[in-house]
Order: C-alpha cells, then sequence, then structure tokens
C-alpha cells in the first residue's frame, strides 16, 4: 500500500516563499518519478511539476511556475519537495503530490496513479 503525505503548507503573503514536502511510503517508493499538482475552487487539477527517477533527476514544470517553482527528491529518504518562491495570490489552491506508474517525468494526471491528501496553500496580495 503506498501512502503520500504532504506539509508544509500555510498561508504568506506575496512575493513569500513556502516549501511543500511529500514523504511516501512502502518498499518501491523511491523507483518512480514525482509530481506536484493544484486544484482551486471551480477549477480543475493542473500539472504544477514533476521530476524523474532517472540519474540526471530531469523535471518538467507548468509555465506558469517556471522560473519560480523548483522540484527536487531525496530518494534515501522518499521524498520530494516543491520550493515555492515569488508567490502569486494566483498560487492559492490545494496542491497535491503524486506518484507516477514509470520512473520518467511526466504532465498528464493519468500517468499518476497514487495521490496525496492535499496541503493548502494560500497567498494574501
Amino acid at each position: 500500500q503506498v501512502q503520500l503525505a504532504e506539509s508544509g503548507g500555510g498561508l504568506v503573503q506575496a512575493g513569500n516563499s513556502l516549501r511543500l514536502s511529500c514523504k511516501s511510503s512502502g518498499r518501491t517508493a523511491s523507483r518512480y518519478a514525482m509530481g506536484w499538482f493544484r486544484q482551486s475552487p471551480g477549477k480543475e487539477r493542473e500539472f504544477v511539476a514533476s521530476i524523474s527517477l532517472t540519474i540526471d533527476g530531469s523535471t518538467v514544470y507548468a509555465d506558469s511556475v517556471k522560473g519560480r517553482f523548483t522540484i527536487s527528491r531525496d530518494n534515501a529518504e522518499n521524498t520530494v519537495y516543491l520550493q515555492m518562491n515569488n508567490l502569486k495570490p494566483e498560487d492559492t489552491a490545494v496542491y497535491y503530490c503524486a506518484r507516477n506508474r514509470g520512473p520518467l517525468a511526466t504532465e498528464s494526471k493519468d500517468d499518476f496513479i497514487y495521490w496525496g491528501q492535499g496541503t493548502q496553500v494560500t497567498v494574501s496580495s
């Protein structure tokens, strides 16, 4: 059974930073690509960032967060992070961690088969 637990959300002012963490359970937790998605009220869940299992740790980002967000992972700790800098009010959402079905970073929700419960991020103007 795979479980993902997000933490690190909160309320911040625009321009500030937050770092989200996602701890995975299970023996094979570190063998797959991981990703972050977010969902605002009334909107569909959207892709934020993904990181591969490959040695180069290749990453993919949504255009809306490029240059501001950084995804990283610590395989020894089965943890993936999302460093969010220069936050904007439009970044307000529930952020979800997810595990991919394979080792390569992708953007499609359909490629992610395990999901966490989410953590709320609120950015005030």
